[in-house]
């Protein structure tokens, strides 16, 4: 079965690459292990925060990122409850394996001086609120065991988005596909898929690019520090 098994890291954009490192550093104890600058990107810097061997936090600053403007309702939520245009973080929810473990974080975060809500008990899950820097909502949340789906997929909410029986079964299980070996060709561009905001020549361009062709082009994977 092929489908993604956690998150390898999730970027955020900031104005202020310090002020972040510093909160999420020193508030959530989260190790800095890279910052350099971001490959292929004039200017950019790419920085991650450790959460385990496999999962990061990233921040990404640009030129021009402090210049742009933050708007609650459109860019940022907010609070838990807010609302952000589609396709927008409306809030991001880090992971601890317990009760204790959520509640040392909770200290830890009002130590900092920090105000915190919580824990708000969810049945899935424990959670912990509270604000970074630049209007980011966050979440620190613990659960015991797995989500039963069977309790959790609510028909009546189904039907409120417009999911029937049949397609939630599909969506609860996905098809066994397990790849073809890395085989399989680029589709052609169809503009009702989703695509990235690429300028369209360039863009269509790179999808028309074997991947051969793009694979053996220059390559960033150098540390920036010699060993």
């Amino acid at each position: 079965m092929v489908q993604p098994t956690g998150i390898h890291h999730i970027a955020i954009m900031t104005g202020d690459m310090k002020r972040q490192i510093e909160f999420f550093s020193d508030v959530l104890g989260m190790p800095l292990v890279a910052i350099f600058d971001m490959h292929g990107v004039p200017g950019g810097i790419h920085a991650f925060l450790k959460l385990d061997d496999h999962c990061s936090f990233s921040l990404v600053q640009l030129p021009d990122t402090a210049e742009v403007p933050s708007t609650l309702g459109i860019t940022h939520a907010g609070n838990g409850a807010g609302n952000s245009a589609p396709g927008t973080m409306q809030h991001l929810a880090f992971q601890v394996s317990s009760m204790d473990g959520l509640l040392a974080m909770r200290d830890r975060i009002r130590h900092k001086g920090v105000n915190v809500i919580g824990p708000l008990d969810h049945g899935m899950c424990q959670s912990i609120y509270f604000a970074g820097p630049e209007q980011l909502t966050l979440e620190v949340a613990c659960s015991d065991k797995a989500i039963e789906a069977n309790r959790w997929i609510d028909p009546a909410v189904l039907a409120r988005v417009g999911i029937s029986a049949e397609e939630a079964a599909g969506y609860a299980s996905p098809d066994g596909y397990a790849g073809e070996g890395g085989t399989v060709k680029q589709p052609p561009y169809d503009p009702a898929q989703p695509h990235m905001a690429y300028p369209a020549d360039r863009y269509k361009m790179m999808l028309e690019m074997p991947d051969e062709a793009l694979a053996a082009m220059p390559q960033h994977n150098d540390p920036p520090v010699p060993a």
